[in-house]
């Protein structure tokens, strides 16, 4: 995965309401001529309307930043999730930029004096910022303030639980995005491991007691450690599959679903890695650990429920094919005029971890954000005007039309076949 430093080109004091999913369509697609500044691309009729609402939607983000400050939680929530849907949802270099330690200060002092929720937004807003940022000097001196104040949160036991699990989800991000130093890397993996590694089973084969809460606290570190595998060097890669990969075993016999998924999904990323390394690598435990992946691959306990057992069938499938064969399912993304395919467990991993924090606003970024087309390999944006864009929608009308008349088509089918079936009953 390319770790190029590049850069991407892409108020008023008390209460303010959050940012909507009105707000964030706004012309959201018309601005993709620079990917940047959202500057205007539309004929010169409505030239005027467009540069009027985007001054509304940056005082509305000047509020937002103003609002992070405020005496109360609810005001400072409202700010935090106004500006994560805003990043989320455009490409604002330029205007974050400019404003990048005013937020940095607001997000570190959430992060210290806010509780739950607040923690929780003000993590994963570090993360958009970092995204938005891409990975240069800039995301880097962003992280250098806030890693002491995740690293602190992560490990103290005493804190909200809800915040320690945004931690463990932004710290691993915001690591791949800005961290510059392997041994730094290093030492955050480390951080997450004394956490996942709680979960594992014992020696005697039984699982540890542990609060769902703190469960997926140890599943969030996994994932994230799981992230920076992605990034490791081979002698690095090597030490780790040495180390872990036999004991990641234990996490398979986890209590909780999301932990054995995000433990089997982590298993077939190393062996992809290591196969990587050496296409010969052989494991010690290669028989006990497929008897295992075909075990969750087909388990039908009763005691476990169905979506939960028909989720981790799904998964496990296809590890066992990753561990089995070295095959991978592959999917593709489409966005705009491209398409992009996810085709291994490191693009997967990647992908999930963007995807997270950037919601249904990933299509976008995967077009827009030089930083995200960096990492995925999909070169310099390609410029599409809003005219374009536009032709290219389906309308929610046209789409409604669609789905009605496939239903129909559908009902039409099955009720042939069912008065097939009655003729053959009257005989």
């Amino acid at each position: 995965m390319p770790r190029n430093k590049k850069k991407n080109r892409g108020g008023q004091h008390g209460a303010v309401q959050p940012f909507s999913d009105e707000d964030a369509s706004i012309e959201t697609l018309s601005h993709c001529s620079s990917f940047s500044d959202a500057t205007s691309v539309a004929d010169e009729g409505g030239e005027t309307n467009e540069d009027s609402a985007q001054q509304d939607f940056q005082y509305k983000l000047k509020g937002f930043i103003d609002s992070t400050v405020d005496k109360s939680a609810k005001t400072r929530q409202g700010a935090l999730d106004g500006l994560k849907t805003a990043m989320a949802t455009r490409i604002l270099y330029e205007f974050i930029s400019e404003r990048r330690m005013t937020i940095t200060d607001s997000i570190e002092r959430c992060l210290k004096k806010g509780k739950g929720e607040e923690q929780r937004a003000a993590a994963s807003l570090a993360c958009l910022l970092c995204i938005q940022l891409g990975s240069g000097i800039e995301s880097e001196e962003v992280f250098k303030t806030l890693k002491p104040i995740f690293k602190n949160i992560l490990a103290d036991g005493s804190a909200n639980i809800q915040a320690r699990q945004a931690v463990a989800t932004s710290l691993g991000l915001c690591t791949l995005v800005a961290e510059d130093d392997i041994l730094d890397v290093q030492a955050t993996m480390e951080c997450f491991e004394n956490l996942f590694t709680r979960s594992y089973a014992k020696a005697d084969g039984t699982c540890p007691s542990i609060s769902p809460q703190m469960s997926q606290l140890h599943t969030n570190s996994l994932r994230s450690w799981a992230l920076l595998l992605t990034i490791c060097s081979s002698s690095q890669l090597k030490d780790i599959l040495q180390k872990h990969l036999l004991k990641l075993q234990r996490l398979l016999e986890s209590d909780d679903v999301n932990m054995r998924i995000a433990a089997g999904e982590t298993i077939a990323l190393l062996f992809e890695l290591a196969r990587d390394i050496d296409s010969d690598f052989e494991f010690d435990g290669w028989d006990e650990l497929c008897d295992k992946l075909n075990a969750l691959a087909t388990d039908c306990n009763k005691h476990r429920a169905k979506t939960d057992k028909r989720k981790q069938r799904s998964v496990f499938r296809d590890v066992l094919k990753a561990v089995e064969e070295g095959a991978f399912q592959s999917e593709t993304i489409r966005f705009g005029t491209e398409r992009m395919n996810i085709d291994s467990w490191v693009r997967k991993r990647t992908y999930d971890a963007f995807r997270e924090f950037v919601g249904s606003g990933m299509n976008y970024h995967l077009q827009a954000n030089e930083f995200i087309r960096d990492v995925f390999e999909l070169g310099p944006p390609m410029l599409v005007d809003s005219a374009t864009m536009k032709a290219m929608k389906i309308s929610r009308f046209e789409r409604h039309l669609h789905n009605s008349a496939a239903f129909k088509a559908r009902t039409k089918a099955r009720s042939k076949f069912r008065d097939k079936r009655v003729d053959v009953g009257e005989f």
